[in-house]
């Protein structure tokens, strides 16, 4: 197993870029990447569009523990699929490489009847990379985020900014917080495997 603690990268919502995110750290630190649960889109799985991505030879790409069918939170997309997400069955897989973990939606988001994202991070020994991106009740979302890894002994490895830039609310949210800046990504232009790996120059990692 690698020394290295597994990296988790969750955002402050969902559609606010943690694949294109998960993509550039995976590409820059040339680590694997693994999906521990899959909501839908089976045919086109986050760890399918990473994997588009990525254009490095020494990532790996480890399996689902979940695959879900329906594209819901997961506790409901478990239920209808007849199935109960349990945070036992969650190991972290065999690497000597770092590990990049993507998370589904935020830190709130449940898993089960007394599960969420928040005890899936706590429960592998991760820390993590909070993905924000600026919008109008984003540092809302974004302080509630780091209050709650807080509240739960998560380490933050640091704060990704991704989409357009408002210094407003970045200096606040850095100030407040006092969270280390990752970097910022801008919208990229397109996401092929070029894109990705110049995006890396983009981050502090």
């Amino acid at each position: 197993m690698s020394d290295k603690q597994p990296l988790f990268i969750t955002g402050i919502g969902t559609g606010i870029g943690k694949t294109i995110t998960s993509a550039v750290v995976v590409e820059k630190l040339k680590a694997d990447y693994w999906k521990p649960i899959q909501s839908g889109d089976l045919d086109d799985s986050d760890t399918l569009k990473v994997q588009a991505m990525v254009s490095n030879p020494l990532t790996a790409f480890h399996p689902e523990t979940y695959r879900l069918t329906q594209p819901y939170s997961p506790h409901k997309s478990a239920d209808i699929d007849g199935i109960t997400i349990d945070l036992n069955k969650f190991t972290l897989p065999q690497t000597n490489n770092q590990l990049v973990i993507e998370g589904a939606g935020g830190l709130m988001v449940p898993l089960n009847s007394g599960s969420l994202i928040v005890d899936l991070i706590k429960h592998l020994g991760a820390k993590v990379i909070l993905v924000s991106q600026n919008y109008l009740g984003s540092i809302n979302h974004t302080l509630l985020s780091v209050c709650l890894l807080k509240q739960y002994n998560i380490g933050i490895e640091g704060i990704i900014f991704n989409g357009d830039a408002d210094k407003y609310s970045e200096d606040f949210i850095l100030s407040y917080t006092g969270i280390k800046l990752l970097g910022h990504i801008p919208h990229l232009p397109s996401v092929d495997v070029d894109a990705i790996a110049k995006a890396g120059a983009y981050l502090d990692l």
